[in-house]
């Protein structure tokens, strides 16, 4: 955690970060966006599957840019600015999107501000 730095006791990080995901195999770093809108946080679908995270433990109704659709709901383990987290991502095709992983607000709550000049 050493190059982050902390105020009131929160990690400050950017809107693009690091992070590492945690699979049977070991360790996958990828960049992944930090989305303060986003309820919950989100993985590639493709990603899931390559690193065998799972199994999908229910489904949600959730509403996006591109309309409302029911997506599979996993736990995975990633750490993020030095912090081991173990949370719930739904999984979407984010094949054509620039990050493959989205980060959201169940993960942000546990501790981390949000500086975009980061």
């Amino acid at each position: 955690m050493g190059r982050y730095k902390i105020l009131g006791g929160k990690i400050v990080i950017g809107l693009a970060e690091r992070v590492s995901v945690h699979h049977p195999k070991g360790n996958k770093s990828v960049i992944s966006k930090i989305d303060t809108g986003a309820t919950k946080s989100s993985i590639d679908t493709n990603l899931a599957a390559e690193l065998k995270l799972g199994p999908v433990i229910k489904s949600k109704l959730i509403k996006s840019a591109h309309g409302s659709r029911l997506r599979p709901i996993i736990e995975a383990t990633i750490e993020l600015a030095g912090k081991k987290i173990k949370s719930e991502f739904t999984l979407a095709d984010r094949a054509h999107m620039k990050y493959r992983i989205l980060i959201g607000q169940n993960i942000l709550k546990d501790g981390f501000l949000i500086d975009p000049n980061k």
